[in-house]
């Protein structure tokens, strides 16, 4: 089985970039963590992978004088190590048109909120102020857009009472750990594919198996 070549991108501790390099430990899983980049050098999370025996690479957003030029030397990085697909998470950039483009259907997100609804920032706290019943979280395409791409998974959590922030983006995040996983399987084993500008599964795939609830 011939696996992708996938980088990591991060800013943090990596904490959905773990599960990726944990599934991805599997023999036939169809992706390969082959580099861990990070815009931050004191990232905890390129520790992380260092210790699992992958590639990592810090390019300091603040060494650049522009978006473009530090985005200029993150594409040249990734297309110098054979990179073919790309995983956000956590990366706390907002990436320019012309890279996004320059990856367009070989990039995808996960976003903490069922998209469309809550793009942006600040998703737990603005679910519970509208009093929504069930939340979750949405991989996703990567396009210019923000939070806008064709949604590859999702996962639903309910809202109980008495969440906070705090306790519902815990919930969440377990969800997130075991969703980011399979979307990136569903797409590197193409059961998941783009055709004009929507994901389209293989037949052998029940697309309602990428929503869940878990209770």
């Amino acid at each position: 089985m011939s696996r992708r070549r996938v980088a990591i991108l991060i800013s943090g501790r990596g904490s959905n970039m773990a599960s990726l390099m944990e599934a991805a430990r599997a023999p036939d899983y169809p992706a390969e963590i082959a580099l861990v980049l990070s815009n931050r050098p004191d990232a905890e999370g390129l520790e992380r992978a260092r210790a699992a025996g992958i590639e990592t690479l810090a390019i300091d957003h603040k060494a650049h004088a522009s978006r473009e030029s530090f985005e200029q030397a993150l594409d040249s990085a990734l297309r110098e190590r054979g990179i073919e697909f790309i995983c956000l998470a956590g990366f706390m950039r907002v990436l320019t048109d012309w890279f996004v483009e320059s990856w367009a259907g070989r990039m995808i997100n996960i976003h903490p909120s069922l998209l469309p609804l809550f793009r942006g920032i600040h998703t737990h706290r603005r679910a519970l102020e509208e009093g929504v019943l069930v939340h979750g979280c949405t991989v996703h395409f990567v396009v210019p857009e923000l939070d806008a791409g064709p949604i590859v998974a999702q996962a639903a959590v309910p809202v109980v009472p008495g969440d906070t922030e705090e306790s519902l983006a815990k919930r969440i995040l377990v969800q997130e750990h075991l969703l980011y996983p399979k979307a990136l399987d569903l797409i590197c084993s193409g059961r998941a594919r783009l055709e004009a500008g929507r994901v389209v599964f293989s037949e052998e795939w029940d697309a309602g198996g990428a929503l869940h609830s878990p209770h």
